[in-house]
């Protein structure tokens, strides 16, 4: 039997730092929901805009597979492995904090604010050395179609995590309908409308909603309106 959790755009959590605002899907900083800590090994899917010419600063992680999606304006990341890049809307970054990094986020314009998806998933084990990675995807290829963005494996389309765990993007025409098989028995997927409106296995979805389903080998997703556009991660659910 298919099992669901519904996460309304309305119900996340929300900082507005002045140079910060984020919305937070699952429990993160201030916000705390016991109801909403993670799902599965997904524990953190940050909505963040940052305003021109600010940024966080250097801080540490460790453990964490960390997927950084922007959407829109350019964001400069500067780490402890010596990295430092932009990275601009169609691009995907992935760092595994494993056994300890600092890194820096900042926007990398003076005049206009920078938007992006902060994504963490714990990893399939600790200790790792730390790595970075960045790639630029053609947005074109997920046209009407689901366009992998992160994956287990280091020869496939995508970054890649030490975990069991895929992201698809997909920006489909209105009324076009796909389906998503799961990768790996046991895995649940959680969907991310980033605009637009969809119906995903049932449920309709609006703009920022969050929906998670586990138990179930496929669903199907449909666009309701024309350009709408969302993410898939599906990651183990134990």
């Amino acid at each position: 039997m298919t099992k669901t959790v519904l996460h309304k755009a309305s119900s996340r959590g929300h900082a507005d730092h002045g140079w910060l605002n984020s919305y937070h899907t699952f429990s993160f900083a201030g916000y705390h929901n016991p109801e909403r800590v993670h799902f599965g090994m997904l524990r953190v899917l940050n909505d963040d805009t940052v305003q021109a010419g600010q940024g966080f600063g250097t801080h540490p992680h460790n453990d964490m597979e960390i997927v950084s999606i922007p959407l829109e304006g350019d964001l400069e990341h500067k780490d402890s492995m010596g990295n430092k890049t932009v990275i601009r809307h169609g691009d995907v970054q992935v760092m595994s904090a494993g056994t300890g990094v600092y890194h820096s986020e900042y926007n990398h314009n003076n005049d206009r604010q920078v938007k992006f998806l902060q994504i963490w998933v714990f990893p399939d084990r600790k200790g790792v050395t730390p790595r970075y990675d960045q790639i630029t995807l053609d947005v074109n290829d997920r046209r009407n179609k689901f366009q992998q963005v992160v994956s287990p494996n280091a020869d496939d389309e995508g970054v890649w995590v030490h975990q069991d765990a895929w992201f698809h993007l997909g920006q489909f025409d209105k009324d076009f309908s796909l389906n998503y098989d799961v990768k790996k028995k046991g895995n649940g997927v959680y969907a991310f409308v980033l605009s637009g409106d969809f119906e995903v296995n049932g449920q309709k979805l609006e703009t920022r909603d969050g929906f998670g389903m586990w138990d179930l080998d496929n669903f199907n997703v449909k666009a309701l309106t024309q350009d709408a556009e969302i993410l898939l991660m599906e990651v183990p659910m134990r």
